[in-house]
């Protein structure tokens, strides 16, 4: 699930548990938000983008697809893609924008996932993973659906954003969560993520077994300093989001299984 422009410190504050992150919710007003906006358009799928490379050819699973548009990307250089999300209104938006028969399925990532061992080369995990407390059930899954071989690529809340997004600083150390209301499109929403230090991600991905080769904290694309002249030096001077890729071996040997 994509996610909008950063919150202003200002607006964090509790968050009704019965309406958290309730995407289905608003699902228009946040698509239409983050479809052309820096931080997503110009930034955020530019970089994912990136570091899938020739995705010609490749089963690739969008985990966490939203609206589509990263589908949309993958499919247009020649991926055969899945989509999967657990609200069913942002979905009923990628399937407006991919068509009837794109495959799209209403999944939630802390279940077990609908397909077979080795079904995907690549999994996509857009912005989704900080919106989980336990990493574990959730990484051991889509390590199962990847053959041997096969790339996680992601992008979370980079561990210093979430750690700096309230006064008093809260436990670096400590996996906790924050909740804030958002507001684009004069629409207030409330949402819950999870923050934790780097290496608590890092020893997430190898305890499901993967290896890890990259860890990304790119730049917006160029072309957004004239299209955004405000934003645009924040975004590419200060820490928004991490990236990684990680990926299954392809022997036993590297395994951390």
């Amino acid at each position: 699930m994509d996610r909008a422009i950063d919150v202003p410190e200002s607006l964090a504050q509790p968050a009704d548990p019965a309406r958290v992150n309730d995407y289905d919710s608003f699902a228009e007003a946040y698509a239409a938000e983050n479809e052309n906006n820096l931080v997503n358009a110009y930034y955020e799928r530019p970089a994912m983008m990136a570091l899938a490379g020739d995705v010609a050819g490749r089963r690739v699973l969008d985990a966490g697809c939203g609206s589509g548009p990263l589908t949309a990307a993958l499919r247009d250089r020649g991926a055969v893609v899945t989509g999967i999300d657990a609200s069913a209104g942002m979905l009923a938006l990628a399937r407006r924008r991919l068509g009837d028969d794109a495959a799209l399925h209403v999944v939630d990532l802390h279940d077990r996932l609908p397909f077979a061992d080795g079904a995907f080369d690549d999994v996509v995990a857009s912005l989704v993973l900080h919106y989980l407390e336990d990493w574990g059930p959730t990484l051991a899954e889509l390590r199962r659906v990847l053959r041997p071989g096969g790339r996680l690529i992601a992008s979370v809340d980079h561990p210093f954003v979430a750690y700096a997004f309230q006064d008093p600083r809260p436990d670096y150390f400590a996996t906790t969560s924050y909740t804030f209301d958002w507001t684009f499109n004069g629409h207030s929403v409330s949402m819950r993520f999870w923050r934790r230090p780097l290496h608590s991600m890092i020893d997430a991905f190898t305890t499901a077994g993967f290896r890890l080769s990259v860890i990304s904290e790119p730049q917006p694309d160029p072309a957004a300093r004239e299209l955004f002249p405000d934003g645009f030096h924040d975004a590419s001077t200060k820490p928004n989001f991490l990236f990684f890729v990680v990926e299954v071996p392809t022997s036993a040997t590297g395994s951390n299984d």
